[in-house]
């Protein structure tokens, strides 16, 4: 089962919603993902109990949108599994001992990565930075936590990361990491009543060009450096979250150097029991400008009919 956000292809209007097996079900209240996740977990358990036994279909022709709205915001972690460690350390020209000091330091690296109404969901289109030399995508497992920090469930992350701008300077962090295009989650969010060990489960990468795999690699959560529960204390010590938060955990799957995302890619990322976000590339703001337009033209053209923004 997977919680999700949809637009109603009649009303217009964007709604929560339950994806069991096939069959997309409605939720009648709360309206919104940020004011369910403000339920905290014993209230938003109910809710979705209630709704998964009523079984009231959502409209027919509904399209899947990126599970965060409103003041939900995303972070990310990084330098969390011993393979991105040595990848920050590769891609870096002057400031590699940055990377070593803080994957052994008591505490992570946690920053800033997406406002809701910026994020991609399944089946929306992704973007690389026009002025980049060097860009991955990395599948990450995210922790959806309410306004406390309980851990709500979890959903698939792509934290896309410019490695060519990171690599000149750890300070270049937010230009890397945090534009429009940048980050992608979805399709939905797994209870976390359903996901019984989040430390072992395989992720996969894969990367199409022109019909091909350019780039493909498997990994699983068993090699995080780090607890969940101990990255989301880190992330709630000083800062509040009324509409609840998405913590990225961090990647150790990264296509080694020069490999570098193109335009016309398809990015696919596949966690055991989180389901596959698939989402295209393009290169440029506006080329992502001209994707999001036609997809809100034709919202039901891609894998889901995803926007390109939260919406």
């Amino acid at each position: 089962m997977q919680i999700v956000r949809y637009r109603d292809p009649h009303e217009g209007r964007t709604a929560v919603g339950l994806r069991v097996a096939d069959q997309l079900l409605a939720v009648a209240e709360p309206a919104t993902m940020s004011e369910l996740l403000a339920l905290g977990t014993e209230s938003l358990r109910r809710v979705i109990e209630a709704a998964r036994a009523e079984g009231r279909p959502a409209p027919p022709g509904s399209s899947l949108l990126a599970p965060v709205d409103g003041s939900t915001e995303v972070w990310a972690c990084g330098v969390t599994y011993e393979i991105s460690r040595a990848a920050r350390v590769e891609e870096s020209e002057h400031s590699a001992d940055v990377y070593v000091r803080v994957y052994s330091a008591d505490r992570p690296e946690l920053f800033f990565k997406s406002t809701a109404w910026r994020v991609v969901g399944d089946g929306g289109t992704i973007a690389v930075r026009a002025d980049s030399t060097m860009d991955v995508p990395e599948p990450e497992l995210a922790v959806v936590v309410d306004p406390t920090g309980d851990i709500i469930g979890y959903t698939i992350c792509d934290d896309v990361s410019s490695r060519s701008i990171e690599g000149e300077n750890p300070l270049y962090l937010p230009q890397a990491k945090i534009y429009l295009g940048g980050c992608a989650l979805g399709p939905g969010i797994v209870p976390a009543w359903e996901v019984p060990n989040p430390y072992a489960l395989a992720i996969e990468l894969r990367i199409e060009r022109d019909g091909e795999t350019a780039w493909s690699g498997e990994t699983n959560t068993a090699l995080l450096h780090r607890r969940v529960d101990e990255l989301v204390s880190y992330l709630m010590r000083a800062d509040i979250f009324p509409g609840g938060a998405v913590l990225s955990t961090g990647t150790c799957l990264v296509p080694p150097a020069p490999f570098s995302l193109q335009h016309g890619d398809v990015v696919s990322i596949s966690i055991e029991g989180l389901g596959t976000l698939t989402t295209p590339v393009v290169r440029g703001l506006d080329a992502l400008l001209a994707a999001a337009q036609l997809e809100r033209a034709n919202p039901g053209g891609g894998a889901t009919g995803a926007q390109t923004t939260g919406g």
